[in-house]
């Protein structure tokens, strides 16, 4: 599933794919946020793992798990 993750004060956003469902997702972040947590910590499908501010946090667009297309649409 693809993640997206807008910083305040960046002009570009963080970008990947998690294998966590939509749901583990959230609820990391909810907990992050409602807690008063200092950072969210988040691992993509390749084992990399992305640590953000909470403070900084604008937006987090958690994607389908939808599979992508290959080809043309027609």
């Amino acid at each position: 599933m693809d993640i997206r993750i807008g910083i305040a004060n960046s002009p570009r956003e963080l970008n990947f794919e998690s294998t966590q469902s939509p749901a583990e997702i959230e609820k990391i972040v909810a907990d992050a946020l409602a807690s008063s947590g200092t950072h969210v910590s988040l691992t993509d499908n390749k084992g990399k793992v992305y640590v953000v501010p909470t403070a900084a946090l604008t937006y987090v667009e958690i994607g389908s798990e939808e599979s992508r297309r290959v080809g043309f649409v027609g």
